[in-house]
């Protein structure tokens, strides 16, 4: 099937910030409210600094008039009236006094700052943490069908550079939302109580830092999108070529591989140069609005302090009755000023956080897609259960590992029922398709009694894995039924009927780990004596002993240190531990040279002795030994019966036999 991809990036879902705010805050409800409030003190401690300022060059200005133009620097302790930024109240203060409130202030602020900022990195980290977490289960319990419908490095992508965006988001993007959102209000509630004539200037400036973020800054997120997604497609690409380094090697297709990453690392350097380029410029630009922002300010207050009637339209009560002094035009401007640098460069950083918000928007919307996958349905109620037999024949139920196993079957009205399992299965008429317009499987039927081997013969594509695929119910069936031991499967837990299973896959996959948590993978709870008897089972004891560490071998890269007849040899060694009562081997033998395969179908007699074994092989002689094969061409039986019968049918299976050719 072909993949399907996740949602491209740049494509946030409506009310995705809403969703992931709220997720964070059922988390640290209690940690992110004091946060809040530490933010809204260090904003108030900030804008302090305007009022402070105001008020020193108020008592300064006096100090000086007062002196005859001159400040006595003894005098700083004297107490003089100021205006509090032009307004008709005063404070009777004096420097020294203003100077300890100023730094009293500051240093709550500088605690408050150094706080949210430890608090916000440990709640970013845990709350990752916990997201990964919930993703990941979630992903486990996705139907296989997800991961054959899309590309698994956009998968792998979620869990990198889409969670990052997330981070970038939740450790900076947020409260950096919040703390200039708070500065904005309190600067403009500010300004607009001094001076609307100053006011409205800044408003200006602002609204070209807007028309400057809104056409730049656009450009720019809109490249840091590309980008983001073009880091995903070079580290799929990445990905391929070191898995299939030995094919690009066998065929010397270096310099074709190098060519294609070059493509792919150029498009991604022009993305990142344009996004940088414009997200560079952007805050350069804000800033120097801001400065001419800030000479058209002053110079608006000197206007506002030499022309009569301009004063008449400000809010400052102060200012009103004509009689400006030296001393309140000071503590006006000086203050105004600095509220006026705070506001614009609060701006400024607002609008650097856009591109931030917008790709960690994309990222998280990227992975609410992922935990919004249905997950696999599991409606069983039939479950597996380990069984002792007692001297009269009759058995019951234990948690010991027995090697005897029997459906618990649990009723509506609480009794209980036991059936003995015994491996019987039942293809009854099944069609099936990976998509309803395209049947793979058409009415097929299979029977396989209990300790017998089933075969299937195929082209590629005929259908052969497909079948097993269904036995274990990784897809469910379009009609027809199966029945295992007469209970349909549909009944049967999936997680116990996948127990009753061993599977070899024809794809060896080994985890990083010894040799020995390898094998003991197809039951934990095996003794280190079961795993050595698995691996004699499966002819993998001699050379595993032979290694420098023996079953303690480290086994890294999918067992790049091994062979590939090794991990096959381990695999096999893996469904042996299991102990299940029905194997399923995908071309099980298909990388074990001959004379390890005779060795391997010694040991696979002896394991599927009183179970049910079916076998995928493109190997006619390791299937002439199956009770029944099964011919399989284009999802359909087209023959059944044993070697010898078929061989004397003289039809397919009998070309191909004949043939001395193997199936490809």
């Amino acid at each position: 099937m072909p993949p399907v991809k996740i949602r491209e990036r740049g494509r946030a879902k409506k009310g995705t910030m809403k969703r992931l705010v709220k997720k964070l805050f059922q988390l640290y409800p209690g940690r992110l409210i004091f946060n809040a409030f530490c933010i809204a003190f260090n904003v108030f401690a900030n804008l302090c600094s305007s009022i402070f300022a105001g008020l020193i060059a108020g008592v300064l200005t006096k100090g000086v008039l007062e002196n005859g133009g001159a400040f006595n620097a003894f005098d700083i302790t004297r107490f003089y009236d100021a205006q509090v930024m032009g307004n008709s109240f005063t404070i009777h203060a004096n420097i020294p006094i203003l100077l300890i409130a100023m730094g009293t202030i500051y240093g709550v602020g500088v605690f408050a700052a150094w706080w949210w900022n430890r608090s916000m990195a440990i709640v970013t980290q845990n709350f990752l943490n916990q997201f990964r977490i919930t993703m990941y289960n979630h992903m486990e319990d996705l139907p296989i069908k997800y991961f054959d419908t899309h590309a698994h490095g956009d998968i792998m992508s979620l869990y990198t550079n889409d969670i990052d965006t997330i981070r970038q988001f939740v450790s900076q993007s947020l409260p950096e939302f919040l703390r200039t959102g708070l500065s904005v209000i309190f600067c403009v509630t500010l300004m607009l109580i001094n001076s609307i004539w100053m006011t409205l200037v800044v408003f200006l400036g602002t609204f070209a830092m807007f028309l400057n973020t809104k056409y730049i800054g656009g450009y720019s997120s809109r490249y840091f999108i590309k980008q983001q997604k073009q880091v995903g497609v070079v580290e799929g690409n990445i990905e391929e070529s070191i898995k299939g380094l030995k094919v690009i090697k066998v065929f010397s297709h270096e310099e074709k591989s190098s060519e294609d990453f070059d493509k792919l690392n150029d498009t991604l350097g022009e993305y990142s140069t344009q996004a940088n380029i414009a997200g560079n410029i952007t805050m350069p630009i804000n800033g120097n609005i801001g400065n001419f922002t800030y000479i058209l300010t002053a110079f608006m207050g000197f206007l506002i302090f030499i022309i009569p009637g301009f004063n008449n339209l400000t809010i400052a009560k102060g200012l009103v009755d004509m009689n400006l002094n030296i001393e309140a035009f000071n503590s006006t401007i000086v203050g105004f000023l600095m509220m006026n640098r705070m506001f614009t460069n609060n701006v400024s950083q607002f609008s650097q956080q856009i591109t931030f918000i917008v790709m960690g928007m994309a990222g998280a919307s990227r992975c609410f897609d992922l935990l919004e996958e249905k997950k696999e349905e599991d409606n069983g109620y039939v479950y597996l259960c380990n069984i002792k037999y007692k001297d009269d024949g009759t058995f019951y139920e234990t948690n010991d590992h027995t090697r005897y196993f029997a459906w618990k079957h649990k009723h509506h009205d609480g009794t209980i029922d036991y059936k003995e399992l015994k491996g019987d299965i039942l293809l009854d008429h099944v069609d099936f398709g990976y998509n309803p317009e395209k049947m793979v499987l058409h009415d097929v039927s299979i029977y396989a009694h209990p300790g017998q081997k089933i075969a299937f013969v195929g082209a590629t594509g005929a259908g052969k894995t497909t079948i097993t695929n269904l036995i274990n119910r990784f897809y469910d069936i379009a009609d027809g039924k199966i029945r295992y031991d007469g209970i349909n499967i549909n009944k049967i837990k999936k997680s116990d009927l996948r127990k009753s299973l061993g599977i070899v896959l024809q794809d060896t996959n080994l985890f990083t780990g010894t040799i020995m948590e390898n094998i003991r993978y197809g039951r934990l709870e095996a003794s280190d004596e079961e795993v050595y008897e698995a691996a004699k089972i499966a002819n993998a004891y001699d050379f595993i002993t032979r290694m420098p560490d023996g079953f303690n071998t480290h086994i890294s890269g999918d067992g790049s240190n091994l062979s590939q007849g090794q991990r096959q040899l381990i695999s096999i060694a893996r469904a042996a531990v299991a102990d299940a009562p029905v194997m399923i081997l995908d071309e099980a033998t298909s990388s074990i040279d001959t004379r390890t395969e005779k060795l391997v179908q010694d040991g696979m007699d002896k394991l599927m002795k009183g179970r049910t074994v079916f076998v995928i092989a493109h190997r006619l002689s390791t299937v002439q030994n199956s009770e029944a094969i099964m011919v399989l061409d284009h999802g359909k039986i087209i023959e059944r019966g044993s070697h010898d019968d078929l061989i004397k049918q003289r039809g397919t299976y009998y070309q191909l036999y004949t043939g001395a050719f193997e199936l490809e």
